[in-house]
């Protein structure tokens, strides 16, 4: 019998917690005073004190079916046992493919999906793909990349060239060449209480044409936004906006990506954002939701048109043979093809993307019930996403959200915080009665908050 720890009781005794450098964590204030997960099941997690907590974030954006869904988890364990690993160069498994399969048949237009390990990898393949496209046309002159202030496009750096969270570039050097921005679309004066799409901001679309005007259009291989961002503290399109940029990107020959890790898979009440917003890009990035979280994977979905643009070049020259020269080791990793197998069959046998859709006016009408809460200053909200802003102390951002955090978490529910912003995506499984205790915890502890 095995004595590996991982086949054991947790140890609750004390624990060096030194060695792991934890990401995007005040590694110092953490250490000092840790939270610790140990087990999680449908919309709960438990703490190594055998305390619930409600879990008001879908873990990291991701849990989206809930914490250890018996089919997901029944597919993994099978998968591991028949078939652990399995190259996907030059040699394939049968998952990989069907995986492919189902998630391009649940758009129209679109027709092959590659496949990497997370978000950040996703993201970085779509830039390869656009800039690949693009010469594989004859079109080799197109290498600028536009991404737009506030995204979030993970952490690889290509995303973080394409991003503008500011405290996520400014340390890692001069980036990628070539990259220009838009202006993100919030504006608090404006767009404050909003309860789905702003009105106001649809022409914030138009600054891609001084940036087309600016570096001459014929040079731009893509651009990439969120349709909704989430990281950044959930900024929601003004209604025309994506409508916009779609025809800029048409006129000019560039390509449209739109980043999906948070939005795809039912957050919006619909499958994708493509199908909450009606606006079809040329390339869709995908994480999180695709495997429930379970195990890690991502990938690139693309439109029509996309692959046979590679595959016509490389049939047009007689030195070709690997269209495309990217990919990873675990790329259609077979146990992460099984999860997000099962996790697709879980969403549609459970209906919850219509479920996330029913639940979108009480989990907003809660949300925007906060307005007058102390500390609070914009509320807004789409799907299953919610973000309340708060005042910030003078020369503290982000003080006041994070006390908060960890005082929710004291209460039994997890949110979670990006500056002074507390953003909310619960597993599309949360009740009505789990809806109002995460919004009546969070007002208890903002009355309470200095």
């Amino acid at each position: 019998m095995s004595n590996l720890p991982l086949n054991n009781e947790f140890d609750r005794s004390p624990n060096n917690l030194d060695a792991f450098w934890m990401p995007f964590t005040w590694n110092r204030k953490y250490k000092k005073e840790p939270l610790m997960l140990t087990s999680a099941k449908g919309m709960h997690y438990t703490t190594i004190e055998g305390n619930q907590v409600l879990d008001g974030t879908a873990g990291l954006w991701c849990c989206n079916a809930g914490h250890a869904c018996e089919r997901i988890t029944t597919a993994v364990q099978e998968t591991i046992a028949k078939l652990d690993f399995a190259p996907t160069f030059q040699l394939g498994h049968p998952l990989a493919f069907e995986l492919a399969s189902r998630v391009t048949a649940m758009l129209d237009g679109y027709d092959h999906m590659f496949f990497c390990n997370s978000g950040s990898e996703a993201v970085d393949s779509a830039l390869k793909i656009a800039l690949a496209y693009h010469r594989a046309r004859g079109e080799g002159q197109r290498t600028r990349l536009i991404g737009r202030e506030r995204g979030y496009h993970g952490t690889g750096f290509g995303g973080i060239s394409v991003g503008g969270i500011v405290k996520n570039r400014n340390v890692f050097g001069t980036l990628l060449a070539g990259v220009d921005h838009l202006p993100h679309t919030h504006n608090l004066e404006k767009q404050a209480y909003t309860k789905g799409q702003p009105e106001w901001g649809a022409h914030l679309a138009d600054d891609l044409e001084r940036i087309c005007a600016l570096h001459d259009p014929s040079t731009i291989a893509a651009v990439i936004v969120e349709p909704m961002a989430g990281s950044t503290g959930v900024l929601m399109p003004p209604k025309g906006y994506l409508e916009k940029l779609r025809a800029i990107c048409d006129k000019h020959g560039i390509l449209l990506i739109f980043d999906e890790v948070i939005t795809g898979f039912g957050r919006l009440g619909t499958p994708f954002a493509v199908d909450k917003f009606g606006v079809k890009p040329d390339l869709i990035t995908c994480a999180k939701g695709l495997t429930n979280g379970t195990i890690p994977m991502g990938g690139v979905i693309c439109r029509e048109g996309i692959y046979k643009a590679f595959e016509d070049a490389a049939d047009n020259d007689p030195s070709s043979s690997i269209e495309l020269f990217h990919g990873y080791t675990y790329s259609g990793h077979p146990v992460a093809a099984a999860a997000g197998l099962a996790t697709l069959e879980t969403y549609k046998e459970e209906g919850l993307f219509e479920r996330a859709q029913e639940l979108e006016e009480y989990w907003g009408n809660a949300a925007h019930n906060l307005k007058g809460t102390r500390h609070v200053i914009d509320i807004r909200n789409l799907g299953l996403i919610g973000a309340i802003e708060l005042e910030s102390r003078p020369g503290e951002v982000g003080k006041r959200a994070y006390e908060a955090f960890r005082k929710c978490f004291d209460k039994g529910v997890l949110v979670r915080v990006t500056g002074d912003i507390i953003a909310l995506s619960p597993p599309l499984i949360i009740e009505k009665g789990q809806i109002d205790q995460i919004f009546e915890t969070i007002q208890t502890v903002l009355n309470d908050l200095d």
